[in-house]
């Protein structure tokens, strides 16, 4: 655990007792900063309490005595409205910062050596970061993963070496004065628009990120991260591109520096030059044109680390991906399943049926605004879909007269109908829903693993049989 010296001696309120929030208010008792924790939901005040960090309600408390909210991502700072607790710091003119933000304040002050590799975007991050993580690794780094991925960034361990980082809008948007050795933005899509107002907004946050890196990574295979290149460029940042494209004289908009993937090939970009220097094909976690990115970015990145790009690039085949995300769960003959319930949204949906032909698609759950209409390009692709959850109705409609479907409501009946139909034309089951779960799962997670479970009692079954 990093302890936040910072505020040693500082009255601290902290605000949100998930996971971050609980490892940033032991973060902060460590360093010696006396805290009032807080959260709505009783129990986790409770639980809270069983661990040993002072409560109190913060409802009541006098904010004019802190000297910062400590607030967890998962509250909203801006949008729909600011929490009370925001309302009630800000009135006071209290601070309100972050778990990430202490973090890079602790590392720059007081940890020499501990670098940071941030990554955000709308999607592929988790995937990025997880990969950097890896290859670091076997370059001989000793590269710690946390943030939005999983392990609270303030529960990595005050050593040197690299701290491998995914940071959501939300972190970012509570460390307007995070600064990486080098920062990451892979794409931008209309994604959290209820908690930022606007994409603009949304955006503006997210390349807030690599505008404050010492380095920057950016993909350029979606036009708004594209025109934050040029920006920072322009401006004298350091920037890497990365890519994807369908011919090598398309690597050109790499601009002479950065990493990009043409079929199966990797190419790296330094000092006007361009190389081959990978292969991505033959490699099941990182199938399909956006993990060519992610592997692109990861690769750029670990240049950016002082790394070349072959001895990176060396690595890649050993990745062995993540659970949620492309994750093949099952084979039964020449039908696949594949577990993507990490595609919450429509764009990351897209990246799964862009992989795959005659996809027998799950699909389904707590819609997000636009739904699945952007994605009729792709509609050629699936063979059958099996609809789910609340959004059901609604992707009929779009669906209606162009693909098949089955309105199946839960992922059980979709599991055993698109189980049989991949078996008669040898196709993939995918689970990809472009849903938030929450009308069925308490999480995305809880999602998938239901799947893969499902998957595995319908193999045994076949064995029985």
């Amino acid at each position: 655990m990093i302890a936040v010296e910072s505020l040693s001696g500082k009255n601290v309120a902290v605000f949100g007792l998930g996971g971050s929030g609980l490892v940033s208010a032991h973060a902060l008792a460590a360093g010696g900063a006396r805290i009032v924790a807080y959260d709505d939901n009783r129990e986790r005040v409770a639980e809270a309490d069983r661990a040993g960090v002072p409560t109190g309600d913060l409802r009541v408390a006098d904010f004019s005595a802190f000297a910062a909210l400590v607030l967890s991502p998962g509250v909203p700072l801006t949008h729909p409205a600011p929490h009370w607790s925001v309302e009630r710091a800000r009135k006071a003119g209290v601070p309100v910062t972050g778990d990430v933000a202490l973090f890079d304040a602790e590392r720059r002050a007081r940890i020499p050596g501990l670098r940071l590799a941030a990554i955000t975007g709308t999607n592929g991050k988790s995937t990025t970061t997880a990969l950097l993580g890896h290859l670091l690794a076997a370059l001989g780094e000793k590269a710690q993963v946390g943030g939005n991925i999983g392990r609270p960034v303030l529960d990595l361990d005050p050593v040197p070496g690299v701290a491998v980082v995914e940071c959501s809008s939300y972190q970012i948007d509570l460390a307007p004065e995070l600064t990486a050795e080098v920062g990451a933005l892979l794409n931008l899509s209309p994604d959290h628009i209820d908690r930022h107002g606007t994409f603009e907004r949304y955006a503006t946050i997210k390349a807030g990120l690599v505008a404050r890196s010492r380095q920057a990574v950016i993909g350029v295979d979606d036009a708004d991260t594209a025109a934050v290149a040029d920006r920072l460029s322009a401006a004298g940042k350091p920037v890497r591109r990365v890519g994807v494209f369908d011919a090598e004289a398309e690597l050109a908009a790499l601009a002479g520096a950065g990493v990009g993937a043409v079929g199966g090939v990797l190419f790296a970009a330094e000092n006007g030059a361009t190389r081959a220097v990978g292969r991505l094909d033959g490699i099941p976690s990182l199938r399909g044109s956006h993990n060519a990115q992610n592997a692109a970015a990861a690769v750029a990145m670990a240049m950016a680390l002082g790394h070349t790009a072959e001895d990176a690039a060396s690595h890649l085949a050993t990745f062995p991906g993540l659970a949620h995300r492309m994750e093949e769960v099952g084979r039964d003959g020449a039908v696949i399943f594949v577990n993507d319930s990490k595609a919450t949204n429509a764009e990351s949906a897209r990246q799964a049926l862009k992989s795959f032909d005659k996809v027998h698609w799950i699909a389904g759950g707590l819609a997000k605004a636009g739904g699945i209409t952007g994605l009729a390009d792709l509609f050629g692709r699936i063979s059958h879909a099996y609809l789910i959850g609340e959004a059901a109705p609604a992707f009929a409609e779009t669906l209606e007269g162009r693909v098949p479907f089955t309105m199946s409501g839960t992922l059980e009946a979709a599991l055993d109908a698109a189980a049989a139909g991949a078996a008669a034309d040898h196709g993939v089951v995918l689970l990809s829903p472009a849903c938030a779960s929450f009308d069925q799962f308490r999480s995305f997670e809880a999602r998938g693993d239901r799947f893969r479970a499902l998957v595995t009692e319908h193999l045994h079954k076949g064995e029985d049989a």
